[in-house]
């Protein structure tokens, strides 16, 4: 981890190195969150086998997406349920949170911005996540860890997510561009699980799986992330409105694009796993 720059980027208080993270442990007004997930449930086990000393852990699938059995399209969660989540997690008004996961920050990420659209501006992601923490020797726990209470009050900060209907509206604007973080294939339409395979009309493709090294997990370097956005074709729009199917690809590429400097975005949580689905909405592939 020795040697990463963040200095190059515009937004460089978004991200926390492991030697800052240890620094600042213990210290009031801080708190981590352990994001790391497995689809069978297994996340919470390897989080009680070893984590980053006093981090609480966080699913974002139970505890901050809506709970809908018979539903596939992963809805943000609703003030109350963030709230109780934050609340427990010992996070509060004006403290800062570093969140970290194994999975390229990934679930980080969208945690990141469901925290945001409810008013938490001080979250960062920690570098190179929990492999970036072990690089450098730093100690796991595996103690039950206690926070003291805390108090949150959510601030929707509405402009940070769209409905299928807002994005409809959009489709024709000049002012907006719609950003596909999901992989090439998914996006020609060749690979899929919806009713529908393809894209919304006039989406360019800009997998968030690019925005990082594949070793490391770390965000790559600005001009980097620059030069995927001029190969996608984006150019000097005012507004990015960022999906994929789950929320969280598209989460992911709204923090690389906020990182390196754009101030305008937007994401459609319910992305693609909802629009692919419904008849009524325009595709192309």
């Amino acid at each position: 981890m020795t040697g990463y720059q963040i200095s190059g980027y515009a937004r460089p208080e978004l991200l926390a190195t492991p030697e800052w993270l240890a620094e600042n442990l213990g210290r009031p007004g801080f708190g981590v969150l352990d994001m790391r997930w497995r689809p069978d449930g297994s996340g919470r086990r390897l989080y009680a086998s070893g984590h980053i000393p006093g981090a609480m852990y966080v699913d974002w699938r139970t505890d901050l997406v809506e709970q809908d059995d018979d539903n596939d399209v992963l809805f943000i969660a609703g003030p109350q349920r963030v709230t109780e989540t934050l609340t427990r997690a010992g996070l509060g008004n004006g403290m800062v949170g570093v969140l970290y996961d194994d999975a390229a920050l990934s679930y980080s990420a969208r945690a990141w911005w469901t925290l945001r659209v409810y008013g938490f501006d001080s979250g960062r992601l920690l570098i190179g996540g929990l492999d970036g923490w072990q690089a450098l020797g730093q100690p796991l726990s595996s103690a039950a860890e206690l926070r003291p209470p805390t108090t949150f009050t959510p601030r929707l900060e509405a402009r940070l997510r769209l409905t299928a209907s807002d994005v409809k509206q959009l489709l024709d604007s000049p002012q907006v561009q719609l950003l596909d973080a999901r992989s090439p294939s998914e996006f020609a339409g060749h690979a899929g699980t919806t009713r529908r395979l393809g894209h919304i009309p006039g989406a360019l493709n800009v997998p968030a799986a690019a925005t990082t090294e594949p070793r490391t997990g770390r965000f790559r370097r600005a001009e980097e992330i620059q030069t995927l956005l001029r190969r996608a074709g984006v150019g000097p729009r005012r507004r990015l409105i960022c999906y994929d199917s789950a929320g969280i690809g598209a989460c992911k590429l709204a923090f690389a694009l906020t990182l390196i400097g754009y101030d305008d975005i937007g994401v459609y949580d319910a992305g693609w796993a909802e629009w692919g689905d419904r008849l009524d909405l325009p595709a192309e592939r």
